[in-house]
């Protein structure tokens, strides 16, 4: 797993620049991992008046975040949690309901943030030729595609482009969506999917600044699931050596990089960014 490029340690651990403008800020998959890394760096990086929407499936796990953050951020940011499954409408809609009484509440923001982080990494141990059953590849596809650009779909209706208001959309991406890994079919096929769904949303919409990051191989229970259920023996032995070295990512420096990214807005619209990346 040959990485490419290489950015100091130093520049990632950096406090990460502040955000322009009121932001509306939705995160999904915010509960752990990544996505909870996100909320908390960004928690710092929003402007005063900005509102974070925090969406999970995990109930508990959501509430704590949400009460570590309320206890951490300023006077001036709004704190809304969404529990739900995304794979399925009626969770699609839960979100639309708190961005619109967010909306209804603090006014028109200056900028509409999407980070799509919500994902899973499917059936690991298995093979192409093991999927028989479409039911389980569709269940596979609802969370970690239809969701997505059903989810985006929606915001970006119910925020138009308007004058001096900044769409952003993030989808977080993978070395998997643009290299084969052995037993990581459906994974490998889902991020591949929804880094060119997004690509084409870049190329419709010339005016929402959209991003495919991935963040690095992290250090999560996503990285502990794949260290003892990988299929292929090869790459189960490469994570196993990753994680033994030291050499896999704290997601809190991943998240900086991140918004790091964002706060100098410099990217191509559509862009795939790795950690890794200069």
């Amino acid at each position: 797993m040959e990485r490419k490029g290489g950015t100091p340690r130093e520049l990632a651990m950096a406090e990460p620049r502040r955000l322009p403008g009121r932001s509306l800020c939705i995160v999904t998959g915010a509960s752990r991992g990544l996505g909870r890394a996100l909320a908390l760096v960004l928690a710092g990086s929003l402007q005063p008046g900005s509102h974070l929407v925090l969406v999970a499936r995990s109930g508990a796990a959501l509430r704590e975040l949400e009460r570590q953050l309320a206890a951490g951020a300023g006077a001036g940011l709004r704190l809304s949690r969404v529990e739900a499954d995304l794979s399925g409408e009626q969770g699609l809609q839960s979100v639309l309901s708190s961005v619109s009484e967010a909306r209804q509440t603090d006014g028109a923001p200056d900028r509409l943030l999407l980070i799509n982080n919500a994902g899973s990494l499917g059936d690991i141990s298995k093979f192409v030729v093991d999927f028989t059953k479409p039911a389980e590849v569709s269940s596979y596809m609802d969370l970690n595609f239809t969701s997505a650009i059903c989810l985006t779909s929606l915001l970006l209706k119910a925020f138009p482009g308007r004058e001096n208001f900044c769409r952003t959309v993030i989808n977080i991406s993978s070395l998997c969506a643009i290299q084969p890994f052995k037993s990581w079919s459906l994974y490998c096929a889902g991020k591949a999917a929804r880094e060119m769904m997004f690509n084409v949303l870049a190329a419709e919409e010339p005016d929402v600044r959209v991003l495919n990051y991935a963040p690095g191989p992290l250090d999560t229970g996503m990285q502990e699931q794949a260290r003892s259920e990988t299929g292929d023996p090869e790459l189960r032995r490469t994570f196993e050596a990753m994680h033994r070295r030291g050499q896999l990512i704290d997601c809190q420096e991943s998240a900086r990089k991140l918004v790091d990214i964002l706060a100098r807005d410099e990217f191509k619209s559509g862009a795939h960014i790795d950690y890794f990346d200069q």
